[in-house]
């Protein structure tokens, strides 16, 4: 998914327009995790809950490695 490359390279806003307009549980596990970053944890929590998950307990970046692998 190129909106994980975006993240992982810094590219936030980049990635964030890529996963705006889709709804599928990894587009907004992903949206999530760009909440997640940028302090906005209501918000993370709303798509986390899209995404059938919960906010995990590790990093960002174990994080978006795991949404890479498809965990």
């Amino acid at each position: 998914m190129e909106a994980i490359d975006l993240t992982a390279a810094g590219d936030w806003d980049g990635a964030h327009q890529l996963v705006m307009p889709e709804r599928s549980p990894a587009a907004c596990w992903l949206h999530a995790i760009l909440h997640r970053m940028e302090g906005d944890l209501a918000n993370a929590d709303y798509w986390y809950g899209l995404a059938g998950r919960r906010r995990p307990s590790v990093s960002t970046d174990e994080e978006l490695e795991h949404l890479r692998r498809g965990a």
